[in-house]
């Protein structure tokens, strides 16, 4: 029996972003990553949802993982200060964090988890590094593990960083 108001799994066929509220995009400072924030802020808008940003560091083997990371944690608060400023512009705010990691993909994965988001949203670069598109490690990594919906914006051929 089907009662008016309530909600069905068809109804999501039917309108696929609704399910969309909270999301994270991660940020690498490259302008596809920002049109990605953008993308993510028009729908958790409509959603009423939360649009949470993060900058992941990746730091090397030969360090311990809560090394002092001065330049990099400098360069990171910069890069997230320019999504907040992004967000703004369409009137909405985001909640930022800056991560420590030796992977980036695994740090989104468990942000992804932590946040109990309904999708990521990932800026990806144009590369073709030997003729074929490459998508990148985070990128692979995250299709591959994360708890939630992945989408990909990828840039246009050609299009500078």
């Amino acid at each position: 029996m089907f009662k008016r108001g309530t909600k069905t799994r068809e109804d999501d066929l039917h309108q696929p972003l609704a399910r969309i509220r909270d999301i994270l995009v991660p940020i690498d400072g490259k302008r596809v990553g920002y049109e990605a924030l953008n993308l993510a802020c028009s729908i958790a808008k409509r959603n009423k949802g939360t649009v949470y940003v993060a900058h992941v560091i990746e730091v090397r083997r030969s360090l311990p993982l809560d090394a002092e990371m001065g330049p990099e944690a400098e360069a990171g608060e910069r890069i997230l200060a320019t999504a907040e400023r992004v967000a703004a512009e369409q009137d909405f705010t985001v909640r930022g964090e800056l991560l420590q990691s030796r992977e980036a993909g695994s740090a989104i994965a468990d942000e992804a988890t932590d946040r109990a988001v309904d999708a990521i949203i990932l800026g990806v670069a144009y590369k073709a590094p030997y003729g074929d598109f490459e998508p990148g490690r985070t990128a692979q990594y995250l299709l591959k593990n994360a708890p939630c919906e992945v989408w990909l914006l990828r840039a246009a051929q050609g299009e500078a960083e």
